[in-house]
């Protein structure tokens, strides 16, 4: 296991959290990030692998997942430490996108729920693009205060299932933004507002964290200024 304190790449990351939070202070929310002990192994030993570890080697990856679970919570309490608002629990191999929710039941929701107890301060939950409304209660119940949601889905449903509950994030796809021109990007947005907006408990972003650099300026500048327009509350435009 990485020891935190003398690891020079997770010593940069701590860095610029330390150097983020004193230039933006409490005005601009500074995000975390670690990956579910859950979903690491296909980073440690690829997705074959891992799989037969799930489903036959129960001893194997009862070991994995201690340890993995123990420097996933020191990961995120070193960023809380360092400044972080809160921290991002990236967990797509939860999702019934990738895992049957018979299996994520007696895994990755049992280790969610244990790790999310112990980092000393609010998390949000993203699935990596993959489908999370089937395993909308079980979210919910892990006490994280966001969920990542995907394009896949449809985000009125999405938002119906986690309102007053969690916090949704999402959810335009950033790939098909290689295509967007400016109005369509508005038009997205706007409709993404009126799906989801509505009370509040929403987060416009894309749905898996990355936007691709051959996204043109004018399109990101579309999607801000959009949000801008039709995304200042009270949202009178809806009625």
């Amino acid at each position: 296991m990485p020891d935190i304190k003398n690891n020079p790449s997770l010593n940069k990351v701590l860095i610029a959290t330390e150097k983020l939070k004193a230039k933006v202070g409490d005005e601009t929310p500074v995000l975390g990030v670690v990956i579910s002990p859950f979903s690491l192994p296909v980073m440690q030993m690829g997705f074959e692998d891992y799989l037969n570890l799930i489903f036959g080697k129960k001893d194997l990856f009862n070991h994995l997942m201690k340890l993995n679970e123990e420097f996933c919570v020191s990961w995120a309490n070193a960023q809380i430490e360092a400044g972080a608002t809160a921290i991002v629990y990236i967990d797509p191999v939860s999702s019934p996108t990738i895992i049957q929710k018979d299996v994520y039941l007696k895994t990755g929701y049992k280790i969610a729920l244990r790790v999310l107890s112990k980092i000393n301060g609010p998390t949000t939950t993203h699935f990596a693009s993959g489908h999370c409304r089937q395993i909308a209660k079980e979210v919910i119940s892990t006490g994280t205060q966001g969920v990542g949601v995907s394009t896949l889905e449809n985000l009125r449903e999405l938002k119906a299932a986690f309102k007053g509950k969690v916090t949704v994030i999402g959810n335009l796809n950033g790939i098909d933004m290689i295509n967007w021109t400016p109005e369509k990007a508005e038009s997205i947005v706007k409709n993404a507002i009126a799906e989801a907006a509505s009370g509040g408990g929403f987060i416009l972003s894309d749905n898996h964290g990355e936007i691709p650099f051959q996204v043109p300026d004018a399109v990101l500048m579309s999607i801000s200024n959009a949000v801008k327009k039709w995304g200042e509350y009270p949202l009178t435009w809806l009625k």
